[in-house]
C-alpha cells in the first residue's frame, strides 16, 4: 500500500466520522420530538434504497442477496437495527457526550468476546487493556458515587449489541462477500423497522421533514464514505481514527445542545479510548 493511499484512507475515515456525528446530532433532535422507532424506520427506508442501488451497480441484486447463511445474515440485520434504536434513545435520555463516551467501549467488548465466539486468541496484553477500558467505563458510570444513573446502562447495552454485530459480521465474512453482508444489513433492517415502526407514525412539521431528509442523506453519505475508506486503505490503518466520532459528536452535544462535560467523563473516556487504541494496535500486530 502506498503512502498516498494511506493518507486518502485516513482522510476518508475522518470525513466519515464527521458525517456520522452529524447524523447522531440530527437523530438526537428528531428523536426528542418524535418516536424513536419512526425516526429510525424512515432512516432505514432511505438506507435500504441506497443499499439496493449499490448492489445493483456492483453485482446485481441476485448476486448480492446470495448467501449460504441466511439466518446469520438476518440476525445481523435485526441486531444492528435494534442497536441503532437503543443508541438513539440514549442520545435523547443522556445526550451525545455521555452516550458516545460509554459506547466507545465496544472495541474492547469485541476483543473480549472474540475468543468464545470466534475462537480467536486474546493475549494477556489485550486482556489488560480490556480491564483498563472497563475501569474507564466504571469511572464514567460512577457506581456508588451518588451520581450514577441507570440510564447510563442504555448506551452500554448499545455497545454490547454493536460488538456482537461486529463479531457476527466477521463470522459472515468467512463465507459471504462484503456486498452480500451490506445488502442483508440494509434490507432486513428496513423490513424489521417497518413492521415495528409503522405503528408509531406521527405527523411531522415541514422543518423537521427537512431535517429527516438531511438525516437520510447523511446516512447514505456516511456509508458511501466508509466503503471508499476501506477500498483506499487497510482497516488496521484507518480504524483508530474512527474514535474521532466521539470527538465530533461531543462537540455537537456541547455547542448545539448545551450538554455538560463532567471530569469523570473526560478521564473515563480517555481511558476507554486509550485502551481501545492499544487493543486495535495489538490486533494488528498478532495477525
Amino acid at each position: 500500500m502506498t503512502l498516498s493511499n494511506e493518507r486518502l484512507g485516513i482522510a476518508l475515515m475522518v470525513a466519515t466520522t464527521a458525517v456520522f456525528a452529524a447524523q447522531d446530532g440530527i437523530s438526537r433532535h428528531l428523536a426528542a420530538e418524535y418516536n424513536v422507532l419512526m425516526v429510525v424506520m424512515i432512516r432505514y427506508w432511505f438506507f435500504a434504497a441506497f443499499v439496493v442501488t449499490v448492489a445493483t451497480r456492483r453485482a446485481g441484486l441476485r448476486a448480492a442477496a446470495a448467501t449460504s447463511r441466511p439466518i446469520l445474515q438476518a440476525t445481523r440485520g435485526l441486531l444492528l437495527a435494534a442497536e441503532i434504536c437503543v443508541m438513539v434513545a440514549a442520545f435523547t435520555l443522556l445526550g451525545l457526550v455521555e452516550s458516545h463516551a460509554i459506547f466507545a467501549v465496544y472495541p474492547l467488548l469485541v476483543a473480549a468476546l472474540s475468543g468464545p465466539i470466534l475462537g480467536e486468541s486474546v493475549g494477556w496484553r489485550r486482556w489488560a487493556a480490556i480491564g483498563v477500558g472497563f475501569t474507564g467505563v466504571l469511572i464514567i458510570l460512577g457506581p456508588g458515587s451518588g451520581v450514577f444513573s441507570p440510564l447510563a446502562l442504555i448506551p452500554l447495552t448499545s455497545a454490547a449489541m454493536f460488538a456482537l454485530y461486529n463479531l457476527l459480521t466477521r463470522l459472515a465474512a468467512k463465507t459471504d462477500r462484503t456486498e452480500t453482508s451490506f445488502f442483508w444489513t440494509g434490507t432486513v433492517g428496513a423490513l424489521f423497522m417497518t413492521v415495528v415502526g409503522i405503528w408509531f407514525w406521527e405527523p411531522m412539521t415541514r422543518a423537521d421533514w427537512v431535517w429527516m431528509a438531511t438525516l437520510c442523506v447523511t446516512g447514505a453519505t456516511g456509508h458511501w464514505l466508509l466503503i471508499r475508506t476501506y477500498e483506499a486503505a487497510e482497516a488496521s490503518t484507518v480504524q483508530p481514527f474512527a474514535y474521532l466520532q466521539l470527538v465530533f459528536a461531543s462537540l455537537i452535544g456541547l455547542v448545539i445542545f448545551g450538554e455538560s462535560l463532567r471530569a469523570e467523563l473526560v478521564w473515563g473516556g480517555a481511558l476507554v479510548v486509550a485502551a481501545g487504541l492499544f487493543t486495535l494496535w495489538r490486533s494488528g500486530r498478532v495477525k
